[in-house]
């Protein structure tokens, strides 16, 4: 549902507009009442041209993690984008949150990691990026729990997962910087730690393309959008229980053997090797395995 949607609680006059408040607990400025969502007309339009085939919509949404048409493939474009992270208008960025990346985006344990994960203590603040203004900020049912979502001026919305507490609220603009949660370990995650996602259009993107997470800087001003950032299938339709995450990869899983068991059948499962499985509980590849008995898998 969306903020027009709504009954207006309150009418407040400040120097910026008019200022509506809403039941949900969102907000905005009369004068934005026809916002799009669109940021970046220039992208927008070019991106229209390049594909026509494709309807590409980007709603304004607060209640919805993931608003644009969901059959978009961004794996069909048919050229490249050239646009801007940073501009001399919107020059500013800044790294979430200067922890160390415990957990790279790609193919982990049998599933797609769609962000990195960045550690952290919980209540440790966490900034935006880059310039924007906040789409979303509740709890995320999906896995993500409380959830932070900012669409920035580049074309892009950056996600911040997990966090302990909103610092901000939908329609509000924020700066690169400037703080808008405090980290923790709300929805499917097993330890506190940031899980940080760079999307465009929905579908996400590695975000170490855009960010030197070690040395603390953006490794380019530019980004060439292409359809070689985008795995196939990576769109807002796809199972969110797939791009959630879980925490720092050092945390152990087993598995309680059961009648018909085999290491072969249990590595299959878990999406390891029989050596691996040897290597973590101290058996060989011939031990018998006993009903009951808990095998470490990770």
């Amino acid at each position: 549902m969306t903020a027009r949607t709504q009954v207006v609680l309150d009418t407040l006059y400040t120097e910026n507009g008019t200022m509506l408040i809403y039941a949900n607990r969102t907000w905005e400025y009369l004068e934005d009442r026809d916002f799009d969502g669109i940021m970046n007309p220039f992208i927008h339009e070019f991106l229209t041209s390049l594909d026509t085939t494709q309807s590409f919509d980007l709603p304004w949404n607060h209640d919805m993690c993931y608003t644009s048409n969901r059959s978009i493939d961004l794996t069909k474009l048919k050229d490249t984008l050239w646009t801007c992270v940073v501009d001399a208008d919107f020059m500013d960025y800044a790294i979430p949150h200067p922890g160390r990346v415990t957990s790279r985006y790609g193919w982990r344990k049998g599933r797609y990691h769609n962000g990195i994960d960045i550690a952290l203590n919980t209540g440790d603040t966490v900034v935006s990026a880059f310039d924007g203004k906040v789409r979303y900020a509740v709890y995320n049912e999906g896995g993500f729990g409380n959830l932070v979502i900012v669409r920035h001026y580049n074309g892009l919305e950056t996600f911040y997962a997990h966090l302990n507490k909103h610092l901000v609220v939908p329609n509000q603009e924020v700066k690169a910087g400037e703080p808008i949660g405090l980290g923790g370990n709300t929805g499917r995650s097993f330890g506190a730690h940031l899980h940080f996602e760079t999307r465009f259009y929905d579908a996400p993107m590695d975000p170490e393309i855009i960010f030197d997470f070690e040395n603390q800087t953006l490794r380019s001003e530019n980004l060439f959008i292409h359809r070689g950032l985008f795995r196939p299938g990576a769109t807002a339709s796809e199972n969110l229980a797939g791009i959630t995450s879980s925490s720092s990869a050092n945390v152990p899983r087993y598995h309680t053997v059961r009648s018909g068991d085999t290491l072969s059948k249990i590595a299959r499962k878990h999406n390891t090797s029989i050596n691996a499985l040897c290597r973590l509980n101290g058996i060989k590849p011939t031990t018998t395995l006993q009903i009951g008995k808990r095998l470490r898998v990770s």
